[in-house]
């Protein structure tokens, strides 16, 4: 696609050196606009040659982002001449209690939606008091148009940071390549992408609650590892580059790759069943509410809400607690909250710790998984008295008889000898399976549960630790830093969520004030991540 079409002021505004005219802009907005409708009588018209519908189309979208530069730069102007205007018969004006002077306006390229364009706005310098006092300035017209530091319109970085929370920073960039301009370049997704994840702890403390909930809340909890870098590769990441000598360096790209890999020492070689991962933990929150229908009958799930952090699992509860506060299920309201886990001891011990009042279950195909590696120690893996014995199991279950699954279980490892071929690693599987019920027997009441219309599966937060962490952070070849990932898991959270609207003007407006009372344009772009959040 070709990205500017040859108009005099929107060809190269980087090359413009002076402030064009009101009339000059208005006639290039007409240029354009004429242009364009050229284009379109020409080509319907056009008789010498067969026309398609695809080649006009791509040529007309470029007549309009060649408008819409035009209109930018005409608003700008406009905008320039509406702020100044109150200022222009006086040489200097008081703000915020200090004196400023107007200076000679000053031009800057500005990468909006419809490409890179030119404007210049006056530049207010404030006077010293003294020989010694630092002087500072701002820009009227940014801090009245919310104009970020970055060169680039919000719009444009938002959407960067958006697409950055579906695909890599590669990917999005080369998607928005295909329907922006000028694209902002790799290094610049990944800085937005880090100062957007500044705000979105605050954002949890203003987002807005769900207006119409139901009367049981269910929470469930899960954890997914992440690949992350080792402290090795991490130090080879930010030590000094070499300079690459000019003199005698080979051209083909597979001779560079291997100067560069000769460079390194190699890595020692993995035993058989090591892992290269490095995975680090994140800890992930489904929480939906269930309305009742009749005695029974529960519907839903109604406003799920998934929220997911690298930082320690007790960070997770305390979210989610103030979440649950917040949505009217306190532990003194007396309403139903049903937490639901795989049985992870750190996951239990933390339910009971945060929601004291709350029904914790066992996910209940986890526990079907330990019945048939029992079954599998008792009979031949795959036969059908397995499978009959685990179906006898699981009604079990269903008919809250915990306990004789237990005691069965007990009685048939007391029953096989201690000496023998495979013996021993049938005990101690068997063994297993009975520490994995017995810790958890209040737990998997499923009799119960079912007759109540309770849930009795962890599938909600199964399904959003692959689409939300695993899709976006477990790619083959990834390696993670905490923080960094950290800022791409919470806002894929807050897009999944369906609050990316509402969050990015939310910092928008957030960034605003702050370069306000600063007197100086905000910077989204952070070269650093922000802090893992701190454990309740």
């Amino acid at each position: 696609m070709s990205r500017i079409i040859p108009l005099s002021l929107v060809r190269n505004p980087q090359k413009a050196e002076r402030a064009p005219t009101l009339e000059e802009l208005r006639s290039e907005v007409q240029e354009a606009m004429q242009s364009a409708l050229g284009l379109v009588e020409s080509e319907a018209l056009e008789a010498q040659r067969q026309v398609r519908f695809r080649d006009v189309e791509r040529k007309l979208s470029e007549h309009l982002f060649a408008i819409g530069r035009a209109l930018v730069m005409l608003f700008l102007a406009l905008r320039e001449e509406h702020v100044v205007a109150a200022h222009r018969d006086r040489s200097r004006f008081e703000w915020f209690g200090k004196v400023y002077r107007q200076a000679p306006a000053i031009g800057r390229n500005l990468n909006t939606m419809f490409g890179v364009v030119r404007y210049f706005r006056t530049y207010m310098r404030e006077v010293a008091t003294t020989a010694e006092t630092k002087r500072h300035g701002f820009h009227p017209l940014d801090l009245s148009l919310g104009l970020m530091k970055d060169r680039l319109s919000w719009n444009v970085l938002s959407l960067a940071v958006r697409l950055a929370t579906k695909l890599t920073f590669g990917e999005a960039r080369a998607t928005m390549d295909l329907f922006v301009p000028n694209t902002p370049s790799t290094e610049v997704v990944e800085k937005a992408v880090l100062g957007m994840g500044r705000h979105t702890g605050a954002w949890l403390e203003h987002a807005p609650l769900p207006d119409d909930d139901g009367e049981v809340l269910v929470m469930q909890f899960d954890g997914k590892g992440a690949p992350t870098v080792t402290a090795r590769e991490l130090a080879r990441r930010r030590r000094k580059r070499r300079k690459a000598s000019k003199s005698g360096s080979p051209n083909s790209k597979r001779h560079r790759g291997r100067q560069q890999r000769g460079r390194h020492p190699p890595l020692p070689r993995r035993k058989k069943g090591d892992k290269s991962k490095n995975a680090k933990m994140a800890t992930m929150v489904v929480m939906y509410t269930l309305r009742r229908v009749g005695t029974r009958r529960l519907e839903g799930p109604l406003n799920r809400w998934v929220y997911a952090s690298f930082a320690p699992k007790r960070h997770a509860f305390d979210v989610a607690r103030r979440m649950a506060d917040k949505r009217g299920f306190g532990d003194d309201t007396g309403k139903l909250v049903q937490i639901v886990t795989d049985g992870d001891p750190d996951l239990m011990r933390l339910g009971r710790e945060f929601f004291p009042k709350a029904e914790h279950t066992i996910d209940y195909f986890h526990v079907s998984e330990y019945l048939w590696i029992a079954g599998a120690c008792l009979y031949v893996e795959g036969s059908s008295e397995q499978r009959d014995w685990v179906d006898q199991q699981k009604q079990r279950l269903f008919d809250d008889d915990a306990e004789a699954i237990v005691a069965e279980l007990r009685e048939r490892r007391d029953a096989i000898a201690k000496r023998g071929p495979g013996n021993k690693g049938r005990r101690e599987r068997l063994a297993g399976t009975l520490r994995y019920l017995e810790r958890r027997l209040d737990h998997i009441r499923y009799g119960s549960l079912r007759r109540r219309d309770l849930e009795i599966g962890s599938g909600a937060v199964e399904g959003a630790v692959k689409h939300v962490i695993a899709k976006r952070c477990d790619h083959g070849g990834m390696r993670w830093i905490k923080e960094r990932a950290e800022a791409v898991l919470q806002l894929r959270c807050i897009e999944v969520n369906g609050q990316w609207d509402l969050f990015e003007r939310f910092v928008h407006d957030r960034l605003i004030a702050d370069g306000l009372f600063n007197r100086a344009p905000p910077r989204l772009q952070q070269d650093q991540p922000a802090p893992l959040p701190m454990a309740a």
